[in-house]
């Protein structure tokens, strides 16, 4: 089935890439219900095991169908590159009711008996308790769920966005696209993604959202309907080690030579990274991890850059040669 995304002059004017916390919320939501996802977030699955136990989230995986539509009222595009969790909430509890009605219906639709359920009647019957009741509960799942963990998350997904915005000024739209993801192939001026599911649609002038997921991972969503910006979500890179301690793959050698915390910082930064989403990795105070940043700046071993109001570090060639050979076999 055709997957196509059509661009105009204007759409190439228009396309940026977002991060959005709202996403991650819902697509977390998903991951605990699809064993299939679960490899990479083994470790965050068992720790928050017991507080994902104290949310109904039977509302939410309601409107999940295994293959099919999700309300795109529920979580709609970003608003801006980085908007907070309480901004974008806030659009959701705006939306008219009578268009969620819809949306959730479509989605309903896409599981077999879902519209004729109690749980699904109640939903169409009342809408604006609807929209008040499934953003409670997105809301209730962010605190629980993300938020403790929403520095670590941020700063892999700024840091793929900082890696694609160099891939762009290097090799283009036409060039980023497939680099994105395998399943994308740019011709023409047209965006062909390699996914169940058909859905065509021209831009339109709107140019189209680019979002990296960490829990989205290993699916590609896209399908966001008018009057919704059009939106590419792909699985960010780095993912293999977001939940892994970093001070525990330095190796012996590496301690020696750096100190346990400098070790443990430049191991840290496989992708780049802010002080404080380092310091809540490492579990150490933003001032010591700062403290470290420096001196392995001075060293050589990592530069900075800044991205909005923030300052993410990677590391230099040699920093990476040091990290690379200095590093356990350790998961």
């Amino acid at each position: 089935m055709p997957f196509r995304l059509h661009f105009g002059e204007d759409d190439l004017l228009q396309c940026r890439f977002s991060v959005s916390p709202l996403w991650e919320t819902q697509e977390a939501v998903r991951t605990l219900n699809r064993p299939e996802r679960h490899g990479y977030h083994a470790s965050w699955l068992r720790r928050i095991r017991s507080a994902a136990a104290g949310l109904d989230l039977t509302p939410l995986w309601l409107l999940m169908p295994q293959r099919g539509h999700t309300p795109d009222w529920l979580c709609p595009p970003p608003i801006g590159p980085a908007a907070p969790f309480e901004e974008e909430i806030a659009a959701v509890r705006a939306v008219h009711p009578r268009e969620a009605r819809e949306d959730t219906a479509r989605a309903l639709a896409d599981t077999p008996g879902a519209a004729e359920s109690p749980l699904g009647r109640a939903l169409l019957r009342d809408p604006v308790r609807m929209v008040q009741q499934l953003a409670d509960l997105l809301e209730a799942t962010w605190h629980t769920l993300v938020e403790p963990d929403w520095p670590r998350l941020r700063a892999l997904l700024e840091a793929d966005v900082v890696f694609h915005s160099r891939r762009l000024a290097e090799v283009g739209l036409g060039g980023l696209l497939p680099e994105l993801d395998r399943r994308f192939a740019w011709g023409t001026g047209t965006l062909t993604v390699d996914r169940k599911g058909e859905h065509v649609r021209d831009l339109g002038g709107q140019g189209l959202v680019l979002m990296p997921s960490v829990f989205s991972w290993p699916d590609v969503v896209s399908g966001f309907d008018p009057p919704w910006q059009p939106t590419l979500v792909y699985p960010a890179r780095g993912i293999g080690g977001l939940w892994a301690s970093p001070t525990d793959r330095a190796s012996d050698a590496l301690v020696r030579l750096l100190g346990r915390g400098r070790a443990g910082v430049l191991t840290a930064l496989d992708e780049p990274a802010t002080t404080t989403a380092l310091a809540h990795r490492l579990g150490l105070a933003p001032s010591s991890v700062s403290a470290h940043l420096s001196t392995l700046r001075a060293a050589g071993l990592l530069v900075s850059r800044r991205y909005g109001h923030q300052v993410l570090y990677e590391r230099t060639p040699l920093g990476m040669a040091l990290a690379s050979g200095g590093t356990t076999n350790q998961q």
